[in-house]
């Protein structure tokens, strides 16, 4: 075995008196007993990973060390969550057994480990595999939390240290960050945590939008400042005057949020005007309440500051179902710039800023025994875990739902409050009551007024569910419902069905076929496929069984033409490979199954397709990521902001094609559908000009058009063909000219 260089011998040292200072700091160990159970699980982990070595070149045991120091100093958590930390990759890496692990440290630290070895399998897994090794880890999660947080802490330093590691690997690592990780850090409190991993998803996979953001923000860093200490001078003067103790800082937003709202909005840097917030943090006194003092705060800053009637945020009266607590206000400040205000106890800042770890220190002495939000998320995991599903990649899916961003609360006719996600509809709440309730529901009454199921709710509605005996789920429910509980009864529901529906489906329309002495095969499954649009002859199947598609129609359909007139002006190709251009041809519905498609050889002379997903909508000049379909060999091609490549990096690592590796070559004129939304003052002549513009002056065919106008403004619609993004950007910034457009962006369908 290779032994530690002097220089390793310093380095492994110097973190190791970082750990015990932490830890000092922290009062994570009081006894010498306590010293001395974390010291050996530092010298075991050191004797595992003697002589191995990371990426990066450094010992592996700073490894351990580092997500040991992030459970401890960023984190919270206690002796025991240190030692896991610690020992977490020696089962995995090395020739130690649970047993040993057991033996030395005891069952409660071996059921850790084991938890955490378990959690690094799931996405090395395959497919038939993956379900199992998550519900493992969940059923490890909703007993002990200290080990899912412990897993983030793990790759929070290894997102520190993906410089190392090859690009495919990054993209892959990050999009399992953004998919499973940031959201399981934001259900579990740890906001600062969740702001990193989000940074760092963003250094990685787009470098060139970051470093200009944050170039933007240390520029803005001056003048920003000197507006701070403007707008908090006279907050502090009236706190300091009734004798408030207090911190007020500013916080800045993260590179990744500023991001995503410029994307989200399709607006510049420049009018991204929340770029930070004030945030209060009091010592609380004996009395009043936390809640009348926070109050009395606010008040402080709104006899100076006007607020916003609309911004008011009270998580203090009914706080998130992560735990967090604070009063957040924006007032209108200096200069007519909207400030957003953040007030809140030590307390709630602790819980804010460490999430689960801190909840539970403070949990212990509160008054309240009242099952708080983060035990109820816990609850639902644990029945979650009850329900078999089929496929592994539903099941992630179905288990994501449960990790909402905001909430809502939502109140029964006797006054009990349920909290939902941001977006649930009646057909959750109904579900949410209880499955039978559910799967019988065709209505609700919503503060007294009756509204469909497919109706969403909105904080402090009082529903009342109506039911039938004979209502049964649908299938076009599943794209109604948010929440992992609804979806996951329904599937369950259609599932039951779907064997029967099946079977009847194809016998339906074989009989339906003989009327026209047409055979069921291959050729004309394809068509009626294509023609109502399912993915596979079994949801084709089906939903003839369940009547959802009639054939009415069967007759006109198969007397259509079976050849289609398909024009293709570009192409894509991967770098090295010969290309085969596809240029105004006919494309026989045999081989075909996407208008969208480019053609490329690869090195082996393996014909392939490039498939433009419809999801996002790529056009010629959109950065793109690349998904092999293992089934049909087929390439399809994501913007790469789109969130279901971040779902399929994070599932099928291995069958992304890197943006590096997939260019647009340009061809000729392309001719591309895209939609853009305008919205302005409506004026005579105003949709002349618009069409003029685009037909005229840009020769470009327009597709659909549906504007909507009403008291006096106008919002609407266009379906467009074009070249590429520039010819696209350059039509945009020409509309943005025509008087009375006051906002114009491409829509983005992620």
């Amino acid at each position: 075995m290779v032994e530690y260089s002097p220089a390793d011998e310093i380095l492994i040292d110097e973190k190791w008196r970082e750990l015990e200072e932490a830890c000092r700091r922290a009062k994570v160990c009081r006894r010498e007993d306590d010293w001395q159970f974390v010291r050996r699980a530092f010298f075991l982990a050191k004797e595992a990973h003697k002589g191995v070595r990371r990426r990066s070149g450094e010992p592996y045991i700073i490894h351990p060390i580092e997500v040991a120091l992030i459970a401890v100093r960023e984190i919270g958590l206690g002796k025991k969550s240190v030692v896991a930390a610690l020992l977490h990759d020696v089962v995995e890496d090395t020739e130690y057994t649970l047993e040993d692990i057991s033996r030395i440290f005891g069952a409660k630290i071996a059921s850790m480990v084991d938890g955490l070895t378990k959690m690094a399998g799931v996405f090395n897994a395959d497919s038939s595999e993956q379900a199992e090794y998550f519900r493992k880890v969940l059923l490890t999660l909703s007993d002990d939390v200290r080990v899912i947080i412990i897993k983030i802490a793990d790759r929070l330093h290894n997102m520190r240290t993906l410089g190392a590691m090859p690009h495919n690997k990054q993209i892959k690592i990050t999009s399992e960050t953004i998919y499973l990780f940031v959201p399981l850090a934001y259900r579990l409190g740890l906001h600062a945590i969740k702001s990193e991993l989000e940074d760092l998803c963003m250094k990685y996979r787009f470098p060139e939008e970051y470093e200009e953001i944050k170039r933007k923000i240390d520029e803005t860093e001056t003048e920003r400042q000197a507006y701070i200490d403007k707008f908090t001078a006279p907050i502090r003067e009236v706190l300091d005057k009734n004798k408030f103790q207090y911190e007020m800082t500013a916080r800045v937003k993260s590179v990744y949020s500023i991001w995503n709202k410029m994307r989200r909005k399709q607006i510049p840097f420049e009018e991204v005007y929340d770029l930070f917030a004030i945030r209060i943090v009091f010592k609380t006194l004996p009395f009043p309440s936390e809640k009348t003092q926070c109050w009395q705060i606010y008040s402080c800053v709104t006899d100076i500051y006007k607020p916003h009637p609309d911004r008011l945020r009270d998580w203090i009266s009914m706080p998130k179902s992560n735990g967090y607590e604070a009063l957040h206000s924006t007032v209108m400040g200096p200069d007519g710039i909207w400030v957003e205000v953040q007030v809140r106890t030590e307390r709630m800042d602790d819980i804010a800023e460490r999430g689960f770890a801190a909840h539970w220190k403070y949990k212990h002495a509160s008054i309240s025994q009242e099952e708080d939000g983060l035990e109820k998320w816990l609850r639902k995991v644990r029945e979650a875990l009850n329900s078999p599903t089929e496929s592994a990649h539903e099941f992630l899916d179905n288990f994501k739902l449960s990790l909402y961003k905001s909430d809502i609360v939502v109140f029964t006719p006797k006054g009990d409050a349920h909290s939902l996600p941001y977006g649930a509809t009646v057909l959750d709440f109904a579900y949410e009551i209880h499955t039978k309730i559910g799967n019988h529901a065709i209505g609700a009454k919503v503060n007294h007024r009756i509204m469909p199921v497919t109706s969403r709710l909105n904080s402090g509605d009082q529903v009342e569910i109506i039911t039938a005996e004979s209502a049964r789920p649908k299938p076009e429910w599943l794209n109604i419902v948010v929440t992992s509980k609804a979806r996951q009864t329904i599937q369950d529901y259609l599932k039951s069905e779907r064997i029967d529906n099946i079977e009847y489906g194809m016998q339906h329309l074989e009989e339906s076929l003989a009327e026209y002495n047409v055979t069921l095969n291959g050729r004309v499954l394809r068509k009626l496929m294509t023609a109502y649009e399912c993915r596979n002859k079994d949801e084709l199947y089906s939903k003839i069984g369940a009547g959802i598609i009639n054939l009415d129609n069967l007759e006109k359909l198969l007397k259509e033409n079976s050849t289609r007139k398909i024009l293709k002006f570009w192409k894509l190709l991967i770098p090295g490979s010969s290309e085969v251009e596809v240029s105004d041809v006919d494309i026989d519905e045999d081989v075909t199954t996407l208008d969208d498609t480019a053609a490329f050889v690869d090195d082996a002379h393996h014909e392939h397709q490039f498939v433009m997903a419809e999801c996002c909508e790529p056009i010629p000049g959109d950065k793109v990521v690349g998904y092999r379909d293992p089934q049909s060999g087929s390439i399809i091609v994501h913007k790469s902001t789109c969130d279901k490549v971040i779902a399929l990096a994070a599932q099928y690592g291995d069958n992304i094609i890197k943006e590096q590796d997939i260019k647009w070559s340009q061809q000729k004129a392309v001719s591309y559908l895209a939609s853009v939304e305008i919205y302005g003052i409506d004026r005579t002549g105003i949709i002349l000009d618009l069409t003029k513009l685009i037909t005229s002056d840009f020769s470009i065919n327009m597709r659909a058009i549906s504007v909507q106008s009403h008291d006096g403004i106008f919002e609407g619609t266009i379906s467009l063909y074009v070249q590429d993004i520039e010819s696209l950007n350059m039509l945009l910034d020409n509309l943005r000219k025509i008087k009375g457009i006051e906002r114009v962006k491409r829509l983005m369908n992620t």
